[in-house]
């Protein structure tokens, strides 16, 4: 690992400490990986009993890890990428011995006899699982609530949403009740919280992470396949590439894991496609005024935007409907309707309303070439734009209840939701970064760029955030 020159201010609270940070002051004997993790705790028990964006804290098995952590320095053993720091897991993957309840009432007693291949990479890297963070049922909803774990809420404003699936993961990293969290994204399910809880949230192309949940079965769709991504979520683009560097190691129970380099050979081409306005789609006024603000701080670091349109925008929605709610149609959905709480099968109902979510074994086949003729376009826009610069949802993030309003209501939320369901149809890297508040609202764009590049969005995004000072919400309510 290359050692990280700690700043000389940093706050006194480890909490607040960025991962990369604890990391190397743990390497270094500065602090130790107890102290770490016992600061975590100790703010998780000031912070989720409000926020509830954990459904289990494991402080015991925690403090034991972290002994174990520096037991392993103390020895002169080899350290991970992320030795000594804690994490929080997303209630949906397994980790041996613990529950994967998936935010379902009948899961609760589902124990995981072996770790997911992203659970296992974050223990070989030295992570310590300080809790498992809260997933709407079936992970099926831009809302994080169930009848199993309850409502997680936005730590910057109670009647938000910190969006979904990985709400709480989100909400708990903005929080302060770690500075590393596990995410994963089917639709935009770290994208979308990440920019409602105003923290970076990236989906890896699928194939960079290993992914699979041994609870859920031998047998995974397309989808699950190739629009389903593991992904890691914090408060700094430093340390989303450390936890993705953790995170995409290989494991062989993923055929579909790829050992692609992190970082690709480099690019001259310092071009970026602005995309602020969307033919037939309205964008908010403070999400356009993000993607502008955000293209400027690029230009100040000597990137070249031009506003570009990029290929089939909305036809990558409805590829992306056609194949991934045919799915769920066919094999998940009946599932969902027995098992789910009332409001993510009100959510599921009315999405399948959607037209583009009809069952139809015609469109379903059509959509997979469809899908290969986009990527190609998409390809060679990239090779003029290595990086496009887009919102992440077309709107702020959505009030409480908003998918419960019926079939108008939810159609609205699927249309905002076009960036986010866009870059998972086409298998593309994406990264959420915030760029600041709007009347104490988070709000920020997504960076996208070609297939195991990655490094061009987390390069874009640093320079990004360089500029925009994130603050943390309880600094600001209190």
């Amino acid at each position: 690992m290359e050692h990280t020159t700690l700043p000389n201010d940093l706050p006194a609270e480890l909490w607040r400490w960025e991962a990369r940070h604890l990391a190397e002051a743990i390497r270094r004997g500065d602090i130790s990986s107890r102290e770490a993790t016992q600061s975590c705790i100790d703010r998780i028990a000031t912070t989720n009993k409000h926020v509830n964006a954990l459904t289990h804290v494991t402080a015991g098995s925690a403090l034991l890890a972290a002994d174990e952590t520096d037991a392993r320095r103390s020895r002169g053993e080899p350290l991970g990428l992320l030795h000594g720091v804690p994490v929080t897991i997303k209630c949906n993957v397994d980790v041996q011995g613990e529950p994967t309840t998936h935010g379902v009432v009948a899961k609760l007693g589902l124990i995981a006899s072996e770790d997911s291949p992203v659970t296992r990479n974050l223990r070989a890297a030295g992570a310590v699982c300080v809790g498992r963070s809260n997933t709407p049922a079936f992970s099926l909803r831009w809302f994080t609530e169930n009848d199993a774990h309850g409502r997680t809420l936005n730590p910057w404003r109670d009647d938000l949403t910190p969006g979904g699936s990985s709400g709480g993961a989100s909400a708990a990293v903005a929080a302060g009740m770690s500075p590393v969290a596990h995410g994963n994204d089917l639709a935009g399910s770290v994208r979308y919280p990440a920019y409602a809880c105003g923290v970076t949230g990236l989906r890896p192309t699928a194939g960079r992470v290993p992914s699979w949940t041994p609870t859920s079965g031998e047998e995974r769709t397309f989808a699950a396949q190739m629009f389903a991504v593991q992904g890691p979520i914090a408060r700094s683009v430093a340390d989303v590439r450390l936890s993705l560097a953790a995170m995409s190691a290989r494991d062989p129970r993923d055929p579909n894991w790829v050992p692609a380099p992190l970082e690709g050979p480099p690019v001259s081409n310092r071009r970026v496609a602005m995309v602020d306005e969307i033919p037939g789609m309205a964008i908010a006024p403070e999400v356009s005024a993000a993607i502008r603000q955000a293209a400027a701080w690029l230009e100040a670091s000597g990137y070249i935007v031009e506003r570009a349109l990029p290929p089939d925008l909305g036809e990558s929605v409805d590829v992306w409907m056609s194949i991934a709610m045919t799915e769920i149609m066919q094999g998940f959905a009946p599932t969902v309707f027995q098992l789910a709480d009332e409001g993510t099968r009100k959510a599921l109902q009315d999405t399948l309303a959607h037209p583009g979510a009809q069952l139809d074994l015609k469109r379903y086949i059509e959509g997979y070439g469809r899908r290969d003729r986009m990527r190609r376009r998409w390809n060679l826009f990239m090779e003029q734009y290595p990086v496009v610069l887009m919102p992440t949802s077309l709107e702020l993030p959505f009030r409480y209840g908003d998918d419960q309003q019926g079939e108008e209501a939810m159609a609205r939320i699927l249309a905002a939701q076009l960036p986010l369901k866009l870059v998972a149809a086409l298998n593309l890297p994406g990264l959420s970064v915030p760029t600041g508040l709007v009347d104490g609202v988070p709000v920020g764009v997504q960076l996208v760029s070609s297939a195991f590049r990655e490094d061009l969005c987390l390069a874009a995004g640093e320079a990004i955030e360089r500029q925009a000072c994130m603050p943390m919400p309880f600094d600001q309510r209190g």
